[in-house]
């Protein structure tokens, strides 16, 4: 499986409360899962940077990738950015 990796920003707009920010991951985790049968959440971060939320997915579908991101973007009133990621030991073993 592929790995890849969706950096977000979260919006002004996404919630008014930081207490409702938990429905509307709740509501983004349920859609993503619905919609996304073929994306694997590894791992998911939260992180004091660029970005609000740094997520890790395995897909072999990267069109299930791109609609997860999409998810993201709408339902969680987010910027996204998604890169692949190849684990370290792999890029060095192909040098």
């Amino acid at each position: 499986m592929a790995t890849y990796i969706i950096l977000s920003t979260l919006s002004p707009q996404a919630f008014e409360d930081p207490k409702q920010f938990k429905e509307v991951a709740q509501k983004v985790t349920e859609k993503i899962r619905q919609e996304c049968p073929g994306v694997t959440w590894k791992e998911s971060y939260v992180t004091l940077g660029r970005y609000d939320i740094v997520d890790i997915v395995e897909s072999d579908d990267p069109v299930q990738v791109e609609r997860a991101a999409l998810i993201i973007r709408g339902y969680g009133r987010a910027q996204t950015e998604t890169l692949p990621a190849r684990p370290w030991s792999q890029f060095l073993q192909s040098l």
